[in-house]
């Protein structure tokens, strides 16, 4: 359970956007309505931080950052790893995207253990 907490809190400083095809920037709320990313260029990689997390939801809080190295893999997905500093945890990723919705799929162990999130772009 813990590693699945893990996971979509991580996951949940993932975002997408679709303005050129999949391009990763944007702020975006999570399915479960319990946190808010920001996705922007950090040097060369890209950073997801929480923006805003609902009170009460534990093992997150907003400015946990996920440092990610994703490329596109077509148009509509990237793929590679993510970071999290918070946790010193790296996990395998790929994202999902579409003109409003994103899906972010996080993998642990060598792929053994693997959680998906979905998002809602915010304007």
């Amino acid at each position: 359970m813990r590693v699945s907490l893990l996971i979509a809190s991580s996951m949940a400083l993932v975002a997408v956007s679709m303005a050129n095809a999949a391009d990763i920037n944007g702020n975006w709320a999570r399915s479960d309505g319990k946190a808010k990313v920001r996705i922007a260029k950090c040097g060369a990689d890209i950073c997801a931080t929480n923006t805003w997390i609902k009170p009460g939801t534990p093992s997150e809080k907003a400015g946990d950052v996920l440092v990610m190295k994703v490329q596109k893999v077509s148009d509509s997905q990237y793929s590679g790893s993510a970071f999290d500093p918070q946790r010193d945890m790296n996990y395998k990723i790929t994202l999902d995207v579409g003109a409003s919705k994103m899906t972010t799929k996080g993998c642990v162990l060598g792929g053994l253990l693997c959680k998906g999130v979905g998002w809602t772009r915010l304007n």
